[in-house]
């Protein structure tokens, strides 16, 4: 079954890591136009957009907690395509020490929620400003959120937060406020678990780790990249989720809050 995004001109933060990268990838194969944001790591984003030989790309810097930053990057991508029909909200980060909230600094909470839940306020901001200026029927948002906003995570309560207010909050509010600016506009939300991604792969040192970290998943194992990319896809092609808005889809294996694998 087509996608039918051929054409379409997709802007991906985040494109410079694991997942950012997979999902360019993905829309790549489908013939879609990209705009790859990267905010510190220039040469894995030219890379990537040097890789994607005979695929229409731009790289564009900015730092998404930034309000200038941000704007800039919506003026730069536009003055390059003239139009921009989907917005995958990947960029973020996490800490890979987990600390519990009574031990928490105000400093390491607003850092994760300037780089989590501002940027994505501000890229979904620029997004929806877009389309206000350029109304179309069709436009698409999705959230890269994580497991964490569902079950919640102990020692990261500031990222779960984060997540949680991107997949709960965002998401569910932005589904009913797209529609006045595109009759048919969609918004969703995937929540990843575990990713064999290099940063994530940092935090599982080993089979003992990985045993842990699976306990709870049905289908045992840790997901790929491209099993996100594959679903955010799916969400951003009219032609298959067009009927879609408000769903979110976690891609952890059947991951449940409680032991399956004691």
């Amino acid at each position: 079954m087509q996608t039918e995004l051929q054409g379409k001109v997709v802007l991906i933060t985040g494109a410079s890591g694991g997942i950012g990268q997979a999902t360019a990838r993905a829309f790549a194969e489908e013939g879609a136009i990209l705009a790859l944001h990267y905010h510190e790591n220039e040469s894995a984003a030219s890379r990537l957009r040097d890789e994607l030989a005979g695929t229409r790309a731009l790289t564009v810097q900015a730092d998404l907690g930034n309000e200038q930053e941000t704007d800039g990057m919506f003026e730069r991508v536009i003055d390059e395509f003239g139009r921009i029909d989907s917005l995958v909200v990947n960029a973020g980060t996490w800490f890979t020490d987990s600390v519990p909230l009574l031990e928490m600094t105000l400093k390491r909470w607003q850092s994760i929620m300037d780089a989590d839940l501002t940027s994505a306020f501000l890229t979904c901001r620029g997004f929806l400003r877009h389309l206000a200026a350029v109304p179309r029927q069709n436009a698409s948002i999705v959230m890269v959120g994580s497991t964490a906003a569902i079950f919640g995570e102990a020692g990261d309560a500031e990222y779960a937060a984060a997540k949680a207010g991107m997949v709960w909050g965002l998401t569910l509010s932005l589904k009913n406020e797209i529609v006045r600016l595109a009759p048919l506009g969609r918004v969703n939300a995937v929540c990843p678990g575990w990713v064999n991604t290099p940063a994530a792969m940092r935090s599982l040192p080993d089979e003992e780790a990985m045993d842990r970290v699976t306990a709870t998943m049905p289908l045992r194992k840790i997901a790929t990249a491209e099993d996100c990319a594959c679903a955010i896809v799916f969400l951003t092609s009219d032609r298959l989720a067009g009927h879609i808005s408000g769903a979110i889809l976690p891609v952890a294996g059947g991951m449940e809050g409680r032991l399956l694998h004691p």
